[in-house]
């Protein structure tokens, strides 16, 4: 009888340490870099994020955490996280920008969206950090961009990627400004393209101006360096009622299920254990 009871006890305390344990399996931590400055529809795209990445941190046991400061982009500061997402924008001092090299040559993990790829000569953010846009992102500097934010019909480019598991062929995205680059891509051997824009969105965008609407091309829009544990994803501009000088957003980047399957299993397969497919 007291063998049984302890055995019953045993197998009630394995019930309640099992769930922790899991839980810490999965455990990593997410440090969200951002601005939040400027672009309306930047602003709330990261008030966006920063309610939405909290749930999934929940619902996936990792952590998430947010700075708007980006001196914390140092070694000792990045030694807590496993994983960096750049929400917005990019640093730029050189230090900052050293200790973000040398985090990702030494095995972190990053995930950077829309304007955090944006370069141009000239302008707030120039295309003065080579190894960031030519070796790292592989996109060189920004070249062009549609106008207004629109959806558009987006094509699995790998489909053995663990990062595109159970996305269909193609999917409508959400309402996006979508960014053309200087550098083409497909000839860079270390870029994995996973998703690009089909040629059923043509034409995209509104205008007003001509060059605002794609008629034809090849736009890659997510894609990984085979060289780093990293994810570019060009998504991350919401739509706002810009012609009633009104900040009202009309669309919400995570309000499309599709895509926000593809961002949890990057932040899953960059948080654990890289696989090879």
């Amino acid at each position: 009888m007291r063998l049984m009871i302890q055995f019953c006890k045993g197998l009630f305390l394995l019930l309640l340490i099992s769930p922790s344990l899991s839980a810490q399996k999965n455990k990593f931590k997410v440090i969200a870099f951002f601005t939040g400055k400027n672009d309306q529809a930047h602003i709330s795209y990261v008030r966006e994020a920063n309610q939405w990445f909290p749930k999934q941190a929940l619902k996936y046991h990792f952590t998430y955490d947010t700075t708007s400061n980006w001196n914390n982009m140092n070694p000792q500061f990045l030694s807590n996280y496993q994983v960096v997402l750049f929400l917005d924008t990019r640093p730029e001092k050189p230090e900052q920008r050293n200790a973000f090299e040398n985090y990702m040559k030494n095995g972190g993990a990053w995930m950077g969206f829309h304007f955090s790829a944006f370069a141009l000569a000239k302008s707030t953010y120039p295309n003065n950090w080579d190894w960031y846009h030519e070796q790292f992102l592989g996109s060189g500097g920004y070249g062009s961009n549609t106008w207004r934010p629109t959806s558009a019909v987006l094509r699995v480019e790998q489909s053995k990627h663990p990062l595109v598991k159970g996305l269909p062929h193609t999917f409508k995205s959400a309402p996006n400004e979508w960014y053309r680059w200087q550098n083409d891509l497909r000839k860079n051997p270390d870029i994995d393209i996973l998703l690009a824009i089909d040629s059923s969105s043509f034409p995209l965008g509104t205008g007003p101006k001509a060059h605002e609407i794609w008629h034809s091309g090849y736009y890659p829009v997510v894609w990984t360096n085979k060289k780093y544990r990293m994810l570019y994803v060009n998504m991350g501009h919401n739509d706002i009622d810009y012609e009633h000088n009104s900040t009202k957003e009309l669309s919400f980047t995570f309000g499309n299920e599709v895509q926000n399957k593809l961002i949890t299993n990057a932040l899953l397969w960059l948080g654990g254990k890289r696989t090879t497919y």
